[in-house]
């Protein structure tokens, strides 16, 4: 097959990868809730934790994933449950940086856990 036609073929692949994380919140061995009751103020602490996913191959390949079970090992002791848990993925101007500087080999991103541990 000659150069020419693999080009789109190429192209078409890199608009279908991409980074893909999900979390699952069944292991964490308390409830968690994305939302917050309507109208009620939660009694509780606070709670923000960051860590980072790497990924190689323009997103294919996952080289290292966040732990939620890890980020909120400290958070859960002597906690009941977790209240408006909130994931946020984003691309730090660092990780964009290490992005364009390895073509897409290595993609890194920061992953921040944001809540609510009541008692």
């Amino acid at each position: 097959m000659s150069s020419s036609r693999l080009l789109p073929v190429f192209m078409l692949l890199m608009l279908l990868i991409g980074c893909a994380e999900t979390f699952d919140a069944t292991t964490l061995g308390v409830p968690a809730t994305v939302a917050v009751p309507a109208g009620q103020q939660v009694e509780g602490s606070r709670f923000s934790v960051t860590q980072r996913s790497v990924y190689g191959l323009w997103g294919v390949a996952t080289i290292k994933s966040p732990s939620l079970r890890k980020a909120l090992a400290a958070q859960l002791a002597g906690g009941s449950a977790i209240v408006g848990l909130k994931i946020k993925a984003r691309s730090r101007w660092s990780d964009v940086l290490i992005t364009a500087l390895t073509a897409g080999l290595i993609v890194p991103r920061s992953v921040t856990f944001e809540g609510i541990v009541t008692k």
